[in-house]
């Protein structure tokens, strides 16, 4: 099993999953993070500290195969991330707006 980050991340970017993460699975885009599944050991430590609660256990409904496929596409490509950085000024606007893939789509980091 493994860990999923949602659509409620795109915006938010909060980071405060990274600070607890035991094995430093998590990446981050420019819009949002990812967890890359085969180096989440589902401890589920991050899920309660995200702010956004836009991290699921892979076994939730929401945990789609879309999301699946976008955590593990974009772990390969975006740099690993282990310190809690800055969310945008404006993350609070954006927490709890739908459909944000559609229009924020992750694009690569680009450093």
């Amino acid at each position: 099993m493994t860990y999923v980050v949602l659509e409620n991340c795109i915006k938010c970017k909060y980071m405060d999953c990274v600070e607890v993460c035991p094995v430093d699975c998590f990446y981050a885009g420019d819009n949002m993070l990812v967890i890359h599944p085969e180096e989440c050991i589902d401890c589920g430590v991050c899920e309660p500290e995200c702010p956004a609660d836009a991290i699921v256990p892979d076994s939730d409904s929401l945990a789609t195969p879309e999301w699946l496929k976008l955590n593990a596409q974009y772990a390969r490509v975006w740099p690993n991330i282990t310190v809690k950085g800055t969310p945008p000024a404006d993350a609070g606007d954006w927490d709890g707006v739908e459909g944000k893939l559609a229009d924020f789509s992750p694009e690569p980091h680009r450093g």
